[in-house]
């Protein structure tokens, strides 16, 4: 396979998970901007930092209310991660790879982005910002049911998994950074809420179900964290993630390098201790973590995408 097309369905595979990780995200804030007293409400600027785009943020919005970040995180043409530029660019990355995927691919994936143009085009009422959000992810998960179901499973798969779980880990470790921050400094006002701001993290990972499922106690710090990091069963777990992404590196040539980064990272995973990182130290673990999925992914693109032709 060349490199520039495993690019492509690696970073198709991307896309795709973050725009149904943004659309989740803005969905369970606005019920949590709801269920909180106004002066507890963590308000909409918290969404700007989970996803690192502080800066241009600020460039283009004087203000950080509501109708300005969902505007910027959903629709907003100048800001590469927006839903409507992420299934954009997912619709241009299979363009260049649309031989090796099946028909309906193709075809799906390009109306969704259609779809999302009609739709994002003017201001939408929250009832039909959930709408649209909801149809986008029920789109997305359609999408991977369907190469799962139709694709062969070979290189051209494992690269579309391998962006798909290496994108939920980034995702799920940010959440939990910015979503934690103010929960872990003691501030007796929120104390409170602490169950109910805990249970909109992992509402915003569509874990709460499963959670209560395998802890079966009240939601607690440490408990949700030692579920998004460590259960080795939950699909958005950062263990599961590095789990599925170790499966599909071995079915890759000259895989080795970025299986050993991977190993590293679940070993680090696997030391944790959440009782201890509510403590004070989470932050710090987590920024661990985000440097080490940095190093995965140039190590990723090392290896496959900036192959040097043999002389």
């Amino acid at each position: 396979m060349l490199s520039r097309v495993a690019e492509n369905l690696y970073w198709y595979g991307r896309y795709l998970e973050r725009a149904e990780d943004l659309g989740r995200l803005i969905n369970v804030n606005g019920h949590l901007m709801l269920d909180l007293p106004r002066k507890m409400a963590p308000g909409w600027a918290p969404l700007i930092r989970i996803t690192g785009s502080q800066s241009l943020f600020d460039e283009l919005f004087d203000d950080n209310g509501e109708r300005q970040v969902v505007r910027f995180l959903l629709a907003e043409p100048r800001h590469s991660g927006s839903v409507l530029s992420c299934l954009n660019l997912a619709r241009e990355n299979l363009r260049a790879a649309r031989d090796l995927l099946p028909r309906e691919v193709w075809e799906q994936t390009n109306d969704l982005c259609l779809t999302a143009q009609a739709q994002l085009a003017g201001n939408l009422s929250k009832r039909r910002r959930q709408e649209f959000i909801d149809l986008m992810i029920r789109r997305c998960q359609q999408l991977i049911g369907m190469l799962s179901d139709i694709m062969s499973h070979d290189y051209a798969w494992d690269f579309i998994l391998l962006g798909r779980y290496h994108e939920r880990a980034d995702m799920t470790t940010r959440i939990l950074d910015v979503r934690s921050a103010h929960l872990l400094r003691g501030v007796d006002d929120i104390k409170p809420f602490d169950q109910l701001q805990w249970m909109s993290v992992l509402k915003s990972l569509t874990a709460y179900q499963m959670y209560r499922r395998h802890v079966r106690l009240r939601v607690r710090g440490p408990d949700v964290l030692r579920f998004l990091l460590g259960n080795p069963l939950f699909p958005r777990s950062v263990v599961f993630c590095l789990e599925a992404m170790a499966e599909r590196l071995e079915g890759l040539p000259e895989h080795e390098d970025t299986l050993v980064a991977v190993g590293r990272l679940k070993r680090l995973m696997d030391q944790a201790d959440p009782e201890v990182l509510v403590q004070g130290q989470l932050s710090e673990f987590l920024d661990r973590i985000q440097l080490e999925l940095i190093g995965i992914g140039e190590s990723i693109t090392q290896t496959w995408f900036r192959v040097q032709p043999s002389e």
